[in-house]
């Protein structure tokens, strides 16, 4: 585990710890990998099993899994707000202080969006983005939604404690015990908000490649046309909803391994076009199921949990 504490002479910073895990890579390759979580949840605990996978560590890339402010092992202060640009900024500190610059960034959900806001405030330190299910618009999702929709000592008070009664799924309830219920309200609010510009035309102005996942039971996915406007291609991870980690960690860690590739080629698969599985149909179609991984645009019916 490695902590930072964060400069003090950056005034929007608090004068806390920010921590992460440091997978090293191959020796010979300078590639760095940067792992940002959604909400409530934690890149130590959600992306160790993905980030060591054969696929995506195949290309010797060393991997960062940065727990943001307020959630995992970091700190928690009062003194910050919690936004998308602030989010960013931190992680922003971690890079400076590491010197890696041109990083390729895979950010889930709320991640996504900090990483699109850190792509915005210093677009050196992103080499490339994977960016599964982000927030593309402001308004925030299901989740974040229902948490703004509280006032601040209100969900401190009583809002929190009943969304960990509510919780169901055990992966998710580790982590958001974990997350200090002020972080968590902040951040939600700080999705909800948005950016100006939006976070679709980030993405869309971002120089680098840029991939776009989807879970195969989230479509159909309102913002899917915003990545796509936004000239992302788009992969699907099979067999998953929002929450990619716990759903399908094969799935997941096989499609970073092919934006990864993709990016690295710098020839981008248009989108709907099937890779080495066609998840739409599970069918096979080369080493590899659809029940594994695939890409393409998928027809799954589910929802997911949308943070």
């Amino acid at each position: 585990m490695r902590q930072l504490l964060l400069p003090t002479q950056n005034p929007t910073l608090p004068q806390a710890h920010i921590r992460w895990t440091d997978l090293p890579g191959r020796q010979e390759a300078s590639g760095v990998r940067v792992f940002l979580h959604g909400l409530g949840s934690s890149s130590t605990h959600d992306f160790p099993e993905i980030a060591t996978h054969p696929a995506p560590a195949a290309t010797g890339h060393r991997s960062l899994l940065v727990d943001l402010l307020g959630f995992g092992y970091s700190d928690r202060p009062d003194d910050f707000g919690y936004s998308l640009e602030a989010h960013a900024a931190t992680v922003a500190a971690v890079l400076d202080a590491e010197g890696i610059t041109g990083a390729e960034i895979v950010g889930h959900s709320l991640g996504g969006a900090v990483a699109l806001a850190l792509a915005a405030i210093r677009p050196e330190l992103a080499g490339s983005l994977t960016l599964a299910e982000a927030n593309l618009r402001a308004g925030g999702g299901e989740w974040s939604g229902k948490v703004a929709e509280w006032r601040e000592e209100d969900f401190l008070e009583r809002g929190y404690g009943e969304y960990v009664a509510a919780e169901t799924d055990p992966g998710y309830l580790t982590t958001l015990r974990l997350s200090a219920p002020h972080a968590l309200y902040r951040s939600a609010v700080g999705l909800v908000r948005g950016t100006s510009p939006q976070l679709a035309a980030v993405l869309a102005a971002f120089e680098g490649p840029r991939t776009f996942l989807i879970g195969e039971l989230s479509r159909p996915y309102d913002e899917e046309e915003d990545a796509v406007g936004a000239g992302a291609q788009v992969l699907t991870v099979p067999r998953s909803g929002h929450v990619m980690p716990a759903d399908n960690p094969t799935g997941l860690a096989k499609a970073i391994a092919e934006a990864s590739a993709t990016a690295a080629s710098g020839t981008p698969r248009p989108p709907g076009t099937p890779g080495t599985a066609d998840a739409r149909t599970g069918t096979e179609t080369g080493a590899e199921t659809g029940a594994e991984t695939g890409t393409g645009t998928g027809t799954g019916t589910g929802t997911g949990k949308i943070a």
